[in-house]
């Protein structure tokens, strides 16, 4: 049975006030539910607050960079002071390198194989060791000065191995030496007995007048005795430089004309005496050398840092 329209009038809702939203009415049995607000209260909500959320990001970022800006600044200022005191200590060493090498190229020139000794190593001369020497602490000190003023990572880094392993193989000849003495000793001596017997041979300059300034400077003769020279001319006589007054052929006459010294101990005397000498001055170079080891790795890590941070 259809309703009429004056049924359906009844049950039909009375108008809400102007301004309102149709909700639940407070106080009711829905009292805890309500309606969701309109989109213009909505709108109103958000649009306020999402301006200052942009000012509050745009300043942090730009505290950031700031940040980032000075601690940039800060590390190339501290790779400047580390460049220009690396790159003076390296011209140093490299000064250090052309001083040795002039020297022993003018040994080389002047004195032939200046100071050899030995003759199971003829080429061990003092001239051609400072020429190698000087040669490579002047490409250690060239390696090192452009790996600084370049601010090269790579050249950096093998300046600092070189200097390494330039380190190293001096402390482990300086170990071997005090752990060996005895047999060192031993085998030193043989070995300067036989060179005795190049003494004043063609082609041994240089062994000639290292026996002859040791003689004369230390006042000795021979390795062990002045007798070691018998073995040499086959005969009762010694070098002229034996002689405690030198003169033409003074090594012919009596025994008691000679030093009496042996070389050996006397020159190993005269370094056990001057060990606080030779002392310091090892301990100097390798100072030296641990400072220059520090100032390139600390300048590759300051180079990589400024990479890392300023790229």
């Amino acid at each position: 049975m259809r309703r009429s329209s004056t049924d359906e009038s009844t049950y039909r809702r009375s108008p809400s006030p102007p301004g309102k939203e149709p909700g639940f009415v407070r106080g009711g049995p829905f009292s805890g539910l309500h309606a969701s607000p309109g989109p213009r209260a909505a709108q109103a909500r958000y649009t306020s607050p999402k301006g200052n959320k942009y000012v509050v990001f745009y300043l942090d970022l730009s505290f950031i960079f700031l940040l980032e800006l000075k601690r940039c600044s800060m590390a190339r200022g501290c790779l400047q002071g580390v460049k220009y005191l690396m790159f003076a200590f390296n011209l140093l060493f490299w000064l250090g390198g052309c001083g040795i090498l002039g020297v022993g190229i003018w040994l080389a020139a002047t004195q032939g194989n200046f100071a050899t000794l030995s003759s199971s190593f003829p080429s061990l001369s003092a001239a051609n060791l400072l020429i190698v020497t000087g040669t490579f602490v002047m490409a250690i000190g060239f390696v090192g000065c452009i790996g600084a003023i370049k601010e090269n990572k790579c050249l950096l880094l093998t300046f600092f191995v070189m200097l390494l392993l330039v380190f190293l193989l001096e402390a482990s000849i300086a170990i071997l030496f005090f752990a060996y003495t005895d047999k060192i000793d031993r085998y030193a001596q043989r070995d300067l007995k036989k060179g005795l017997h190049l003494y004043g041979t063609p082609g041994n300059v240089g062994l000639t007048n290292a026996w002859s300034i040791i003689q004369t400077d230390f006042r000795c003769c021979g390795v062990s005795n002045y007798t070691d020279w018998f073995e040499v001319y086959n005969a009762t006589r010694v070098p002229d430089s034996c002689c405690l007054e030198f003169s033409e052929s003074c090594g012919l006459h009596a025994p008691g004309t000679w030093w009496k010294a042996p070389c050996y101990e006397t020159v190993k005397m005269w370094l056990q005496e001057n060990l606080l000498a030779v002392g310091i001055f090892g301990l100097c170079t390798a100072l030296v050398q641990i400072l220059g080891l520090t100032f390139a790795m600390t300048m590759y890590c300051q180079v990589v840092k400024a990479d890392t941070y300023c790229a």
